[in-house]
């Protein structure tokens, strides 16, 4: 057989490259390995943060590929308060979460968004997805803005919610703009406090508050 004098040099920083590459894949969990890593590897070239999941986004989930609370708080943090998020950017932090492409898809289509997306109301349907009802959509959406940490119900600014709840309203079609309308100036007039925020017991204990 012959031989050959040429010796294989390895790369020194190879090993710790490897390593901390196999952690990262441990910890994502991506449902597709080999894309994920091409994303991964191709981010590193680049200079850019590769796409790989916090310790602290370790949710207790049996399947990371179904959408909850959970994980659109994750990707509402990882919008970091930006009202306009491009389709790109969102679609490859909703790829890095292994969420399903066809819902990110039937978000797209529902809310007509092209290449400049309005997260508020992108959230909003994502929302929609789990919730049966407004009410219910309403408080997932709470739950998801809200920055309390205190143990009490979540909250969020009274103007917000009345931007939400009018544009699930108009997207849903069965609710007239009228009852909407009566609606908030009932919550705005007799329930918002002067901190202007609303609690979810507001709009989903109180029977006067009818959304639907």
């Amino acid at each position: 057989m012959p031989q050959t004098d040429k010796q294989i040099c390895i790369p020194p920083e190879l090993p710790e490259l490897l390593k901390q590459f196999t952690k990262a894949a441990i910890r994502t969990q991506p449902q597709d390995l080999i894309q994920w890593a091409a994303d991964y590897f191709g981010a590193m070239s680049r200079g850019e943060i590769p796409p790989v999941r916090e310790r602290s986004e370790r949710v207790a989930l049996s399947n990371w590929a179904e959408l909850t609370p959970e994980l659109l708080k994750i990707l509402h943090s990882r919008v970091a308060g930006r009202l306009i998020i491009h389709a790109d950017e969102l679609a490859q932090m909703w790829k890095v979460l292994s969420l399903p492409t066809d819902l990110f898809n039937s978000v797209m289509n529902v809310g007509r968004f092209t290449e400049e997306i309005e997260w508020l109301k992108f959230l909003a349907l994502a929302c929609s997805s789990l919730g049966v009802t407004i009410a219910k959509t309403l408080k997932i959406v709470c739950e998801v803005l809200s920055s309390d940490h205190d143990g009490g119900p979540p909250r969020i600014p009274f103007s917000t919610f009345q931007f939400l709840y009018t544009y699930i309203a108009e997207v849903d079609g069965e609710i007239s703009a009228s009852h909407v309308s009566r609606m908030l100036k009932y919550i705005e007039q007799e329930v918002i406090g002067p901190d202007g925020l609303i609690k979810v017991n507001d709009f989903t204990q109180n029977p006067r508050v009818r959304l639907e």
